[in-house]
């Protein structure tokens, strides 16, 4: 497991740590004719020799950064303003998935698929999965009854800002559940209920105030309600 590490944390460093943000834009200002494309990868070269201080991965070491390079090379010449972030999370996740690949055959094939796929992990997914966008449809789907966009029409917010507020926050008191931190529930409600105050304030609008306090409890209630479900299965397990 320490290899796998060496490896991430490589890749971190590389990537955000010791990429700055003007030499992201000349690689999809100038792709392959970018010489900050081919630093970028000689540093990652160069990082993963350091912290695996061991010559005798120096094939995977190049088979790292020789992958590195074709994903951003390919994500330089692909990328515009409209699928920017959609390339970014595929871009990390197929050097994670190459990270993976070279850590399976370093180790010998003693990291094994079935030791993730146990029980309590495919619980725990499945959990989580379920208080993201399930839990988010179950919430539209309760409030279709009302004319929720006519009640926010006049309130300026980012788009589906709400959504992802909703799933952060139940991803939070699942955590916080899991670890046995109930304080930090409280907390986040309170923090929640300062920041909401504002907008009731301000909207001096009875229904908008019903919808906000019913989507809070409902949102926080499922989440309390599958944390719980969690830890029973994961008792039983």
């Amino acid at each position: 497991m320490i290899l796998l590490i060496k490896l991430l944390l490589a890749h971190v460093i590389g990537d955000f740590l010791l990429q700055p943000l003007h030499w992201v834009i000349e690689k999809q200002q100038k792709k392959l004719k970018s010489p900050k494309l081919y630093l970028h990868v000689l540093i990652h070269i160069v990082l993963l020799f350091l912290i695996l201080w061991d010559i005798k991965l120096w094939k995977w070491i190049l088979f790292i950064a020789f992958t590195h390079f074709l994903f951003d090379g390919l994500k330089a010449n692909l990328q515009n303003d409209s699928n920017k972030r959609v390339l970014f999370f595929i871009d990390q996740a197929a050097h994670l998935l190459i990270i993976l690949l070279a850590y399976y055959f370093i180790s010998e094939n003693t990291f094994q698929i079935s030791e993730l796929l146990n029980e309590n992990n495919l619980t725990l997914l499945l959990a989580v999965l379920f208080l993201t966008k399930p839990t988010s449809l179950i919430l539209q789907t309760i409030f279709s009854k009302w004319k929720i966009d006519e009640l926010t029409d006049e309130n300026d917010s980012l788009r589906d800002a709400g959504k992802y507020i909703g799933i952060l926050e139940r991803l939070l008191v699942f955590t916080f559940i899991v670890f046995r931190h109930w304080e930090a529930v409280g907390f986040l409600i309170t923090a929640k209920s300062v920041y909401r105050f504002g907008d009731l304030k301000e909207a001096k609008h009875r229904k908008l105030t019903e919808y906000i306090l019913i989507g809070t409890l409902l949102s926080f209630g499922i989440a309390i309600l599958v944390s719980l479900g969690y830890l029973f299965a994961l008792s039983h397990l």
